[in-house]
């Protein structure tokens, strides 16, 4: 969702595409319509994960054909029509699959979250906030294999003291 919840994003993993829906009700989802779809098939055909920065003017995507995060920009906050891809970060020494991403609220601190094999989240380091190429592993993870054997999908709350992690059955 953007910041408001007027739009929400999802990932085509049929369709190697984003999706765009706009909201007439922040956050409620019966009143959700089909704006546009970005086609990110030339970064990633099998997308899975997908996160913004603060403002919208940067968009993550992951997936499980490459095993990296792809990084776009969007002149205009949240709005596909103006996002273009601008480059990747590659974590496949940590991570296969990479099935889902996301930051901290100054973008210094990226977490990834593994497809397959052993259920791990990845902390990275970004010495520039939201930008991917500064980034590198902080040699930190935290496996969910006791509560989720196959996670997919995970989120913080609560100011980032909770995490909240979906899993694939």
């Amino acid at each position: 969702f953007n910041n408001d919840g007027t739009k929400m994003f999802i990932c085509g993993w049929s369709g190697d595409d984003i999706n765009e829906y706009v909201l007439t009700t922040g956050f409620d989802i019966s009143t959700a319509s089909f704006t546009r779809s970005l086609d990110i098939n030339a970064q990633e055909s099998l997308p899975y994960g997908l996160a913004f920065n603060n403002e919208g003017t940067k968009m993550y995507i992951t997936g499980w054909s490459g095993d990296d995060i792809n990084e776009y920009t969007l002149t205009t906050g949240f709005d596909l029509s103006t996002a273009s891809y601008s480059q990747n970060f590659d974590v496949s020494s940590e991570c296969g699959k990479p099935s889902a991403v996301q930051f901290d609220s100054d973008g210094t601190t990226m977490y990834v979250l593994n497809g397959t094999g052993a259920p791990t989240i990845f902390q990275y380091t970004l010495t520039t906030g939201f930008d991917v190429s500064t980034a590198s592993y902080a040699d930190i993870s935290f496996n969910t294999n006791t509560q989720e054997t196959k996670p997919r999908g995970f989120c913080f709350g609560d100011n980032g003291n909770k995490l909240y992690v979906c899993e694939w059955r």
